[in-house]
């Protein structure tokens, strides 16, 4: 192993040494490095053994063991780590190489460090990956943007290590110049978010007012997955609510009902609001994590607030099927949402994306890999302008078929004291979107009567704004116009 590497990588943790062990079966030879330099010897002497990766044990042997331009991942936590590692590595590097970010990054931060590692000479790729453990070995979806001269060198190795959809496409190209990657993975991630709350809510209807058992549950998962529903998180719940424990009893009966979460959904959210931008279900599947983990306060609260008892009104069969509607529609509303945010950064940081391709990266390897994706790329194939999925001619037509379903779903839920916060958020997007008077006309009036903030007339242009002395006590002086 006397000839110079492919690439190589920084950090021997579970996404790392999975990256290279995948790179290394596509034939490419590997360099790994780790600050703690056992996890070297060990990886090398455990699940690198025989295989053409070599173990380095500082950043000057790393460097000098690639070939150029040279191509260094970094796979190390999200933050100061990964500014640290940049300002460890660029006195090393020479013109035209490049440093690669693979973590869960934020975008604004991609933003910064590709204009400070091409002000050094160097290229900076900042790139999702999706698909977790198995994913990283196997095949993830990769999501890469920053500095475009450097496409050309690391995208043989990247196309070669992703997924494949049936005809072999890679779930790999190029998204965008710099943070623009590290945005469609936190777009990905929320839309993850809004799927797997969405799933939960189903779960917690068949439990609590249906008193489905969770191989009664697994069955359904399971034919749902053959239909239009086909998808990751759909295939990873049914096979969830078959496990047994040792004692033969469910699993998923048996975990504590407080769920952690690591910050790109709230990334998501926060970047809809900067933007203007109503991701309502992605931030209410946020924020249902947000109130899973004050759980002592929750059974406290369970003994003191009231509610009614569940107690369902209608055909078990068809309220399954109602579910299944209420589901898929409201996954619809959450991609609508995403793309409808990835368009509004689109304008903002004047990034040239390819929504339709941003779908078929999605088709494969990742978490949200679900059977309709191709029809949002057949969607922005045949309108590049579409401003919202929910207008496309097939979301339009499955959201019709999915709505009576959809509306009992949620009336049950509330009827039956059962939370359902993003599956109601999704019917509440979808009812706004569609609602061509809303009463904003009272709130602009409100806002003008307490602060002089003005307010537009039906009856006059738009882009012209007037003020009301609603008391007889104020003035005719009113405040300036500002949307955030």
């Amino acid at each position: 192993m006397n000839k110079l590497s492919d690439i190589g990588l920084i950090g021997l943790a579970v996404m790392g040494e999975n990256l290279v062990l995948n790179m290394e079966s596509k034939g490419f030879q590997v360099s790994v490095f780790n600050r703690t330099t056992v996890k070297v010897d060990d990886f090398l002497a455990g699940r690198a053994k025989g295989k053409n990766i070599k173990g380095t044990y500082s950043i000057e042997e790393l460097v000098k063991s690639l070939a150029t331009p040279r191509k260094i991942m970094i796979m190390v936590k999200a933050g100061n780590a990964v500014d640290d590692m940049i300002n460890t590595l660029v006195p090393h590097l020479e013109k035209g190489d490049i440093i690669i970010d693979g973590g869960n990054t934020h975008f604004p931060d991609t933003n910064r460090r590709t204009a400070f590692v091409e002000s050094k000479g160097l290229l900076y790729i900042g790139t999702g990956v999706s698909g977790g453990e198995e994913g990283a070995l196997l095949g993830p979806s990769i999501m890469p943007g920053g500095s475009k001269a450097a496409w050309p060198s690391f995208k043989p190795i990247f196309q070669a290590i992703a997924a494949k959809v049936e005809d072999g496409t890679p779930c790999c190209d190029w998204v965008g110049e710099n943070g623009a990657g590290h945005f469609v993975k936190m777009i990905h991630n929320g839309i993850e978010y809004g799927d797997m709350q969405l799933i939960s809510e189903v779960y917690q209807l068949m439990r609590d007012l249906l008193h489905m058992s969770a191989g009664e549950m697994h069955l359904v998962f399971e034919n749902w997955n053959k239909g239009d529903l086909d998808s990751y998180l759909i295939e990873i719940t049914r096979d969830i609510l078959a496990f047994k424990d040792t004692d033969g009893k469910p699993m998923v009966d048996k975990i504590l009902d407080t769920a952690g979460q690591k910050g790109t959904g709230k990334w998501t959210a926060v970047s809809a609001l900067d933007l203007g931008i109503p991701l309502t279900l992605i931030g209410e599947a946020v924020f249902s994590r947000c109130i899973s983990a004050v759980k002592e306060e929750r059974v406290q609260a369970s003994k003191i607030l009231q509610g009614p008892v569940p107690s369902l009104r209608s055909d078990k069969v068809n309220f399954i099927t109602d579910l299944k509607d209420a589901l898929y529609a409201s996954k619809i509303v959450s991609y609508a949402q995403g793309y409808a945010l990835m368009k509004a950064a689109a304008l903002e940081y004047k990034w040239d994306l390819n929504y339709g391709g941003i779908a078929l990266l999605w088709r494969g390897g990742c978490i949200i890999r679900s059977a309709f994706l191709g029809k949002i790329k057949e969607a922005y194939d045949s309108n590049p302008s579409l401003t919202n999925l929910l207008l496309d001619p097939f979301f339009k037509g499955k959201v019709e078929e999915a709505q009576r379903g959809w509306r009992n779903v949620v009336s049950a839920a509330v009827l039956n004291g059962i939370p359902v916060p993003a599956i109601s958020a999704a019917l509440g997007y979808y009812d706004g979107y569609r609602c061509e008077k809303l009463p904003a006309n009272l709130l602009q009036a409100q806002r003008d009567y307490f602060g002089a903030h003005t307010y537009e007339r039906l009856d006059k242009p738009r882009g012209e704004f007037f003020h009301t002395n609603w008391t007889g006590r104020g003035g005719t002086t009113s405040s300036s116009t500002y949307n955030i």
